[in-house]
């Protein structure tokens, strides 16, 4: 449970997108410490038109490449998004070449009552998770 949501431009591969995704999960389970099999991840792809973030004057350009996480989660510490933070930079210019400056992430936070993960429950409440 954190729930990604991916914003790109459309043009990527298939491969691409796996790796992508892959990349920001490995990063999600160090940095929050969530298990292996917690993944919830949807992509949205976009006409480049369709999309615009800027720097908020911070004074670095984006290219095509950018990528918009939106992250919705429970209550994290402010080292544990940084950590993500830092690490979603470094693993996601390692392994698939995009330039720090083309991820943009936020973070969205919940509580136990708004999550339900199937059968009409929800799980953080009845003691199931």
């Amino acid at each position: 449970m954190p729930l990604l949501r991916f914003d790109v431009i459309e043009g990527r591969s298939e491969e691409e997108l796996k790796t992508l995704l892959d990349t920001a999960h490995d990063a999600m389970v160090e940095a929050f410490d969530v298990p292996e099999r917690d993944r919830y991840q949807i992509v949205h792809t976009h006409k480049a038109h369709e999309m615009v973030i800027q720097d908020t004057g911070l004074g670095f350009e984006r290219s095509k490449d950018i990528v918009l996480i939106s992250v919705t989660s429970k209550t994290r510490t402010e080292e544990k998004k940084q950590r993500l933070y830092h690490l979603l930079a470094e693993r996601l210019q390692a392994n698939c070449g995009l330039a720090p400056t083309d991820l943009m992430v936020s973070i969205v936070e919940n509580d136990a009552a708004d999550w339900s993960f199937g059968l009409g429950e929800a799980q953080f409440l009845t003691g199931k998770l």
